[in-house]
């Protein structure tokens, strides 16, 4: 039977705080070291959690998605961000790389097969290291899709979100000058890779308070308080795969390849008004995806806090069956 414990928190859909039972720091080749954490249970399921950005790192509070009990909740921060070392790095940092070092740390762990839960650009690396290694992969939990499309960041860095917010699409879009604005990754990738620390930071700050500040449905605009330095390393990782077009040549991108994960269930978790990954994109991603399970939430837009989104979230994890 399909039980939910009693360690929730009262009134709230995520499980109470942990600690991790393991912590260490990963050589994973060319000079990177990659923070990696194990908590729940020693013996559990194994989950790989997948943080986005690119950039962001992981959070202690990624923990409370899962029923201690039942997984062995396996963390990282992704290369040049979090606790990896070096810290805010960009070489030898791209998505092929990000794909092994995740391939990496399963057989690091012993993992013969592990259920990959990731979000936003989370989903994006899921689904990519999934179908590099189809076989590794029991389950895909994913959240706020996004496919690194040129359509998907023409509508967040292109003006279309900007209907929405536009005296927030005006404050970032005005440090730029009017003649670089058709391009305005190009343009914060100039400031951000200047060499001028303050610079760098100014504009890293200005990037990362236009994405923060849409992500929730009830967003009042503000993009919240971040140190600088933090600001800094999360927009100029982000932006280095944005203007890469995040590594990805046709042959690899997601929807061409969807063939190769056709047997693992899926399940998509989608905000109804996600200013960042529009539904569309996930939609697409479903039609495309035989065993997927797509969950369209009402009153939730692309933050894994969104209340909607959380309790999903934990409810599919909970009856999840192996």
């Amino acid at each position: 039977m399909d039980n939910r414990s009693e360690q929730k928190a009262e009134n709230s859909p995520l499980y109470p705080a942990i600690d991790p039972f393991s912590q260490e720091m990963l050589d994973v080749g060319d000079g990177h070291k990659v923070y990696l954490e194990q908590s729940g249970a020693r013996n559990g399921y194994p989950v790989v959690v997948v943080h986005g950005g690119p950039g962001a790192g992981c959070s202690a509070s990624m923990r409370r998605y899962f029923d201690p009990t039942k997984y062995r909740i396996i963390m990282f921060d992704q290369r040049g961000c979090g606790r990896s070392l070096p810290y805010a790095s960009i070489e030898h940092n791209t998505t092929w790389d990000l794909v092994r070092d995740m391939e990496q740390i399963r057989t690091h762990l012993d993992v013969e097969q592990w259920a990959v839960f990731g979000g936003s650009w989370g989903a994006t690396l899921s689904l990519i290291y999934a179908q590099t290694h189809p076989d590794s992969v029991s389950h895909l939990i994913l959240r706020g899709v996004f496919l690194m499309t040129q359509p998907e960041l023409d509508w967040f860095y292109g003006g279309g979100a900007g209907k929405f917010w536009p005296e927030l699409w005006q404050r970032f879009v005005s440090v730029i000058p009017e003649d670089e604005r058709d391009d305005l990754i190009a343009a914060y990738h100039k400031r951000l890779f200047s060499g001028d620390m303050r610079e760098e930071m100014r504009f890293g700050t200005t990037w990362t308070h236009w994405e923060n500040a849409l992500a929730s449905f009830q967003s009042n605009g503000f993009g919240g308080h971040f140190p600088p330095a933090y600001a800094r390393t999360f927009a100029r990782i982000e932006n280095h795969y944005f203007i890469n077009d995040g590594f990805l040549n046709q042959d690899q991108k997601i929807l061409n390849n969807m063939e190769k994960i056709r047997h693992i269930q899926g399940y998509i978790v989608q905000g109804r008004y996600d200013m960042i990954c529009p539904p569309a994109m996930a939609y697409e991603l479903s039609r495309k995806w035989p065993r997927c399970d797509l969950r369209i939430m009402s009153y939730a837009g692309h933050a894994m806090s969104e209340p909607k989104i959380s309790s999903e979230l934990v409810s599919i994890m909970d009856k999840l069956r192996f």
